[in-house]
């Protein structure tokens, strides 16, 4: 765990541009599992959350078309919520930061750690955007 008032920030990043926490894993089994779509945002302390992966989401996020919902859960705070989602995430191995969107409650699209180190926000936006348009 981490203190609180270092990943507050973190957390705003998402937060400030529409994105829900969820804390706990009824939360999250509620949110991923409901009809329609939902982004669901691994966030982590990590640098390449903070120079690719959250901006990236937030770059998506501002699309035109994009999920119904914009969901967030963080990697090393909310245990409980973070292994709720990534149990929904399956066959795909626990990895932080991650992105996935579901559509009524399947696994349509996912981008783990590997594809977010050292590639660019916009490209990761941009493979993000791809899918919205293709499932929202």
């Amino acid at each position: 765990m981490y203190p609180e008032y270092l990943v507050a920030p973190m957390r705003e990043e998402l937060t400030r541009v529409g994105f829900e926490e969820l804390k706990d894993a009824d939360a999250v089994n509620q949110a991923i599992k409901s009809e329609g779509t939902v982004f669901v945002m691994v966030n982590s302390v990590c640098g390449c959350a903070a120079a690719n992966a959250r901006p990236a989401a937030r770059m998506a996020s501002a699309n035109e078309k994009h999920p119904d919902r914009l969901v967030t859960v963080f990697a090393g705070m909310e245990r409980e919520a973070v292994d709720a989602a990534r149990n929904l995430m399956l066959p795909y191995p626990p990895s932080s930061p991650s992105m996935a969107l579901f559509k009524d409650g399947k696994l349509v699209h996912i981008i783990e750690r590997h594809q977010i180190e050292g590639r660019p926000a916009q490209m990761i936006a941009d493979n993000l955007i791809g899918a919205f348009e293709e499932y929202c």
